[in-house]
C-alpha cells in the first residue's frame, strides 16, 4: 500500500512539472486538455454523492456495502475544487463570454461573467460538500437518512445540471440544448458508479452478489444513451443552424470516428455484454465494463470540449491530455486511499459515525 502511494506522489509531482511547463508554453492547449481530465475525474466525487443519497432511498445491500466508498469519493470533493485553480486562473483562454463578453446579448454576458462563473462554482462545491457531511451524520438513524436523502437529491440535481453547463456548454456560448444539464448529470452518475464499484471488485470487498450492480450499471448506460439520442432528436427535427453547427463540429476533422467510438464502447458493447447472465453474474467482467466506463468518461469529455476549443497544438495536447489525467487522477486517488484507511478523515478531521443504532435493512 505505502509502495503504491509512493508511486502516486511520484506521478503526482512529474506530471505537475510536465503542466507547469505546458500552461507557460500554451496556456490555452493545456488549460483544454487540464479541463478534459478535471472533468473527468470531478464526475467521479459528484456522480457518487447523487448515488449516495439515492442508495439511502432505495435501501438494499448497497446502501451498507458501498458506505465507506461513498465517503471516500466524496471526501475527495474539496480536492478537486482546488484543483480547478488552473483552469480558473486560464479561462479566458477558453470561454469566449469572458474574452469577449461585448459579443453577447446583456444577459449571457452578465450570467457568464468571470467573478459569477467562480463565484457560481464555489457555491457548488460549497453546497455538495455540506450535502455529503449531512449524508454521513444521517447515517443509521432511518428517518434521518431519508430526510437527508431527499431534500438533498432536489438541490444535487439542480446544482450538477447547472456545473454541466458552466463549465462546458458555455465553452460554446450561441449553443443551447434543454438536455445538456442532464446529459452531464448521467456523465458524472456512470462515472462515480463505475469508480466506487470497480474499486471495490479490484479490491476484493464483500458487496453483495455482482448481477444487482449489474443491473444499475446497465440502468445508467441505458439513461445516458436515452439523454444522449433525445438531443440528438430534438436538435435534427428543430433544424436551428447554432444547434446543428454544434454536432457539425464534432462531425468532422476525424472527430466523428471517436464519436462512433464512444457509441460502440459506451452503449452497445456493454448493453450486449450485460444481456448475459454469465457477465452479469462475473465480478471480473463487470470490473472490465468498470474500466471501459471510467475510460469512456474521458473520451466523452474530450468529444464535448476540445472541438470547442479552437487552436489547440495537436503534438501540445497529445502530451498534456495524458499529463493532466494522471496529474487529477493521482489526487483524487491518494485523497481516496487516505479516507479509506482513516475510517472517513482523509485529513484527520474530527468526524466518526454515529454509534448506537442500527444498520439500515439490505431488502
Amino acid at each position: 500500500m505505502r509502495a503504491r502511494r509512493d508511486i502516486r506522489i511520484i506521478v503526482l509531482l512529474v506530471t505537475g512539472l510536465i503542466l507547469a511547463a505546458g500552461f507557460i508554453l500554451d496556456g490555452r492547449t493545456t488549460t483544454a486538455a487540464y479541463l478534459v481530465a478535471w472533468v473527468t475525474w470531478g464526475a467521479v466525487p459528484i456522480g457518487a454523492l447523487g448515488l449516495w443519497m439515492t442508495s439511502y432511498l432505495v435501501r438494499r445491500i448497497w446502501t451498507e456495502a458501498l458506505f465507506g466508498q461513498f465517503v471516500a469519493a466524496t471526501a475527495t470533493l474539496p480536492v478537486i475544487a482546488l484543483a480547478s485553480l488552473p483552469i480558473l486562473l486560464f479561462m479566458n483562454q477558453l470561454y469566449p463570454a469572458m474574452a469577449a463578453p461585448s459579443a453577447l446579448p446583456p444577459f449571457k454576458a452578465y450570467y457568464l461573467a468571470p467573478w459569477f462563473f467562480v463565484l457560481r462554482g464555489a457555491v457548488y462545491f460549497g453546497l455538495w460538500i455540506g450535502l455529503a457531511e449531512w449524508q454521513r451524520r444521517a447515517w443509521r438513524d432511518a428517518a434521518a437518512m431519508v430526510r437527508a436523502a431527499s431534500a438533498g437529491l432536489v438541490f444535487y440535481a439542480l446544482t450538477a445540471s447547472l456545473a454541466g453547463i458552466d463549465w462546458m456548454e458555455s465553452l460554446e456560448p450561441d449553443f443551447h440544448s434543454s438536455v445538456y444539464g442532464l446529459l452531464f448529470l448521467s456523465f458524472t452518475l456512470l462515472g462515480g458508479f463505475a469508480f466506487l464499484l470497480g474499486t471495490s471488485l479490484l479490491a476484493g470487498r464483500r458487496i453483495g452478489r455482482s448481477a444487482g450492480y449489474s443491473g444499475l450499471l446497465l440502468s445508467l448506460i441505458l439513461l445516458w444513451g436515452y439523454l444522449h439520442a433525445m438531443q440528438y432528436i430534438v436538435i435534427w427535427s428543430s433544424n436551428i443552424p447554432d444547434e446543428v453547427s454544434w454536432y457539425q463540429a464534432r462531425s468532422d476533422h476525424g472527430w466523428q470516428y471517436l464519436l462512433a467510438g464512444l457509441a460502440l464502447a459506451q452503449f452497445v458493447l456493454p448493453f450486449f455484454a450485460l444481456l448475459s447472465a454469465r457477465v452479469r453474474s462475473d465480478p471480473r467482467a463487470l470490473m472490465m465494463l468498470c474500466g471501459l466506463t471510467l475510460l469512456m468518461r474521458c473520451w466523452e469529455a474530450a468529444i464535448l470540449i476540445l472541438p470547442a476549443v479552437h487552436h489547440i497544438g495537436p503534438l501540445t495536447m497529445a502530451l498534456m491530455l495524458p499529463a493532466s489525467v494522471l496529474f487529477v487522477g493521482s489526487l483524487l486517488w491518494l485523497t481516496f486511499d487516505r479516507t479509506l484507511e482513516n475510517d472517513g478523515r482523509p485529513f484527520n478531521l474530527a468526524w466518526r459515525r454515529p454509534a448506537g443504532s442500527e444498520a439500515p435493512s439490505a431488502r
